[in-house]
């Protein structure tokens, strides 16, 4: 049998431990599109979830209603955001190029909600007629090299 020593044993414990830290701190790079992702939920509005995903540098946000039912999702890089054809409102994504959304959508009917901010991004919902949520990103950040991924 193989014997191990006290020291051995601690500093084992201790380097899976540290490994176990840095790898949750990480946000996962799979499972965008999934009704309830393995996943943290960032949002900061308790009628969403709202889920980051990074992979080669390039941030994933996937906005789910309560019910798990994905609305949108989009992609955030290098001061570009890309809407992603992923989700049931995902062609109602609206990509506003500076600053934060607006607070009211075009009809001035419903003011938006924000769901997540961060130093680089600001993600708004609006209740629409139809019972659906128009999903709005907007890039914050002025230096790319220091908010990208």
């Amino acid at each position: 049998m193989f014997k191990m020593s006290g020291r051995v044993a601690v500093l084992g414990f201790a380097a899976m431990c540290v490994s176990s830290l840095a790898a949750a701190e990480q946000p996962p790079s799979t499972g965008l599109g999934e009704a309830w992702p393995a996943t943290t939920d960032v949002s900061q509005n308790p009628h969403y979830h709202v889920y980051l995903f990074v992979r080669d540098g390039i941030r994933y946000f996937q906005v789910n209603e309560l019910n798990g039912t994905v609305d949108a999702a989009v992609a955030a890089v290098n001061g570009t955001i890309l809407p992603l054809p992923i989700g049931r409102t995902a062609d109602q994504v609206k990509v506003v190029r500076t600053g934060t959304p607006s607070a009211q959508n075009a009809n001035g009917a419903s003011p938006s909600q924000t769901v997540y901010r961060d130093a680089a991004t600001t993600i708004t919902t609006t209740p629409l007629a139809n019972g659906t949520s128009q999903v709005a990103v907007a890039e914050t950040c002025t230096d790319p090299d220091r908010c990208s991924g």
